[in-house]
């Protein structure tokens, strides 16, 4: 008898339980999204896992209710014997499953599942109150390293009753390196000084708990000076975290750095010269301010637009591409205010073939496609994923990524799931009770450019920032939601502000940020900030975009490149033409402009870019070309130390040290009867190491 006393336990009847009647929505859903039944990885994914489908984490539950109850002849739930049922003997590992034992026999979740079986498999009533809100306790901290601290979570429903599901709640850090969290929602710092915020799911609804970890030890202080507003929020935050700021960076430095940031070139040795020689106070403003006026600054800031917009030559073709492509450049060169670029892209209409704009709509031609791309470039949200469900991040439902394709189509939108027509609306908007007169575009763009709109500015300020310090406060920079908070909150709200003061010049918001003594400081860490990666305490080592590092060896070695089909351009940052063959292009990351992620440019290093750069038969040839920097510098300096500072004000604008003068000089007196073979062998060195490839 002792025996079967536990079976006896864990069978005997709900008694709590059966005093209310079961909803298949409020109650199972939960169980089912706990142990990840739903999820993307098991019977969630597209064509479902063994026969078995469910919705992404619940988000059609009359689809999943029919799948356990009628699909499959009912195999999968057995009435007469609930214990017996297929759901329940897999889940406990009773019966062979491909995703192991997940469900404890016995427990609570077990007896809702079992009970609600016996109980019919009911749907339950349609005007039981729903989740509404989710809350978390606490909504923030500040932890010790190697802390911990247990989160609660309680859902509000529609009746205004709340409820504790944490037990059912899903979580998800957004920065493991400072903070992971448990399947049940204990949070475990690590021992890296930062931020994370960690979000907590409960059917389609989120919450974030944010938390800080400072840095252990007594408060640091540091005597560097603010040059503007940039540098006030970023102090802030770095004293929370106990981190002083690296030094300034040397004017070497800050003038290749600005180089490539602004205009992808690399500054001549007469630039940096004259740049190291000049005494002015203010000589780092008087270069930014020369920069963003050169055409080379439209090049590349074309090309950052050109990748997110989608100029593309396979759908367009030749003639229109580069008409759109013309329009997004012309548009930088002229200066003009971004909210106006977004408002004629958004609204525009015409022949393709006259009006370039309007060929972003024949690049993009499904009213959910645009959308999506709207949201995702202008706003930074992405929305694709709820066309099918609950975006599982963030607070977007069907009925919103609907509402925003309603502008962008002809007829009438209606929702999958409850067949009902979506009238156009924005984000985090009501929706009316029509769609709007006229072009529907229109209001849209309204909405956007509005001065107090929630996200288009603070978007714009985000890739603005992400373009010139080598990340974003919000990272990926199109990916704002509510459990991927900025890093600094304060920071990206007082950009915004700017942007919207200063009518959407982007210029400004460039030379703000370039002339703050963030943007000027040295990538050597300190002792406080050597393990920041986030918080902009110290100059970051960035990989140049493929297009840029392109042109870096280039114009470093004195060979233009050649590109098939692009007569008369020979910078890889003019190239608008994305599908240009390119083997060094593709190699290196640039993206293929097919959808408007700002993840397809990749800048990950991998093992066959360094063979390509240590051994490429195209980087030899201009190494050695005639008319090359080898060949030129080695006729006409006889000096030694002259030919090799030349070179290292080519390559880094700087003068070599007294170490590395000599270490080159001694190379090159090793071979007086191959001078020119020396040199190319010592500008080969230059060229592939970590100071050349990265802009730092």
């Amino acid at each position: 008898m002792r025996f079967y006393l536990p079976l006896l336990i864990a069978l005997a009847p709900n008694v709590a339980r059966a005093a209310e009647p079961f909803h298949f929505e409020n109650d199972i859903l939960p169980v089912l999204g706990r142990y990840g039944c739903n999820s993307s990885g098991c019977h969630g994914k597209s064509d479902g896992q063994g026969g078995f489908k469910l919705s992404v984490f619940g988000s059609d539950p009359d689809a999943d209710h029919a799948a356990l109850t009628k699909e499959a002849r009912g195999r999968r739930l057995n009435v007469a014997a609930p214990e017996e049922s297929l759901l329940l003997r897999k889940g406990t590992g009773r019966t062979a499953h491909g995703g192991g034992s997940k469900l404890p026999f016995g427990g609570d979740d077990y007896r809702t599942l079992r009970d609600w079986i016996a109980a019919g498999t009911p749907l339950g009533s349609p005007d039981a109150p729903t989740v509404v809100a989710l809350r978390v306790e606490p909504v923030e901290g500040v932890l010790s390293p190697k802390a911990e601290q247990q989160l609660k979570v309680f859902a509000k429903y529609s009746d205004g009753r709340e409820k504790d599901v944490t037990r059912h709640a899903r979580f998800q850090s957004n920065t493991e390196a400072v903070a992971a969290v448990s399947a049940t929602g204990l949070v475990r710092t690590a021992d890296v000084p930062g931020e994370a915020a960690v979000m907590a799911a409960y059917l389609g609804e989120v919450a974030t708990f944010r938390l800080l970890v400072p840095r252990p030890g007594p408060a640091v202080k540091h005597n560097l000076p603010q040059f503007n507003l940039v540098d006030k929020h970023i102090d802030a935050k770095l004293a929370k975290l106990n981190v002083a700021p690296s030094a300034l960076c040397s004017d070497e430095d800050f003038l290749r750095r600005a180089y490539l940031d602004l205009t992808g070139t690399l500054p001549t040795p007469e630039a940096a010269r004259q740049f190291i020689a000049d005494a002015s106070a203010d000589k780092r403003a008087k270069l930014v301010s020369v920069l963003l006026e050169t055409p080379e600054f439209a090049d590349l800031w074309a090309l950052r637009l050109a990748d997110l917009l989608r100029v593309d030559r396979q759908p367009l073709g030749h003639e229109r591409a580069h008409l759109y492509y013309k329009w997004i450049r012309g548009s930088i060169t002229q200066n003009k205010p971004f909210d106006q670029f977004a408002r004629e892209l958004v609204t525009a209409e015409g022949p393709a073939r006259e009006v370039g704009p309007v060929n972003f709509f024949k690049v993009v031609t499904k009213p959910g496609e645009v959308a999506s791309t709207v949201s995702q470039v202008f706003l930074g949200v992405r929305i694709t994923c709820a066309e099918c469900h609950h975006h599982p991040f963030d607070r977007w439902k069907q009925s919103d990524y609907f509402g925003m394709t309603a502008f962008f189509s002809n007829g009438s939108v209606t929702h999958p799931r409850t067949k009902k027509e979506v009238f156009a609306h924005a984000l985090g908007s009501e929706m009316p009770s029509a769609n709007p007169t006229g072009d529907r575009r229109v209001p849209l763009a309204e909405w956007m450019t509005k001065p107090d709109n929630p996200f288009f500015a603070r978007n714009l300020a985000n890739r603005v920032w992400a373009w010139t310090l080598g990340r974003g406060l919000v990272e990926p920079v199109d990916d704002v939601r509510a459990t991927n908070p900025p890093s600094n909150p304060e920071l990206l709200d007082a950009l915004a502000k700017y942007l919207v003061d200063n009518k959407y010049d982007v210029r400004k918001l460039i030379a703000l940020i370039a002339t703050s003594r963030t943007y000027q400081l040295s990538a050597t860490p300190n002792a406080t900030n050597e393990r920041d990666e986030r918080n902009f305490s110290r100059g970051y080592f960035k990989r140049p975009d493929a297009e840029v590092l392109c042109d870096m060896i280039s114009q470093a070695l004195g060979v233009p490149e050649k590109f098939q089909g692009s007569p008369g351009i020979t910078r890889a940052v003019q190239l608008w033409d994305s599908k240009a063959r390119s083997d060094f292009l593709k190699l290196f990351g640039r993206p293929a402009r097919v959808t408007a992620c700002d993840c397809e440019r990749t800048r990950e290093p991998s093992v066959s870019q360094v063979l390509n750069l240590l051994n490429s038969a195209d980087l030899q040839a201009k190494l050695s070309h005639e008319a090359g920097t080898v060949a030129r510098l080695v006729r006409a300096q006889s000096n030694d130390a002259k030919l090799v500072e030349e070179l290292y004000l080519t390559f880094f604008a700087r003068r070599p040290s007294e170490k590395e003068l000599t270490t080159a000089t001694n190379h090159l007196k090793k071979y007086p009867n191959n001078r020119r073979a020396a040199t190319e062998d010592l500008a080969w060195a230059l060229l592939n190491s970590t100071e050349f490839l990265f802009n730092h």
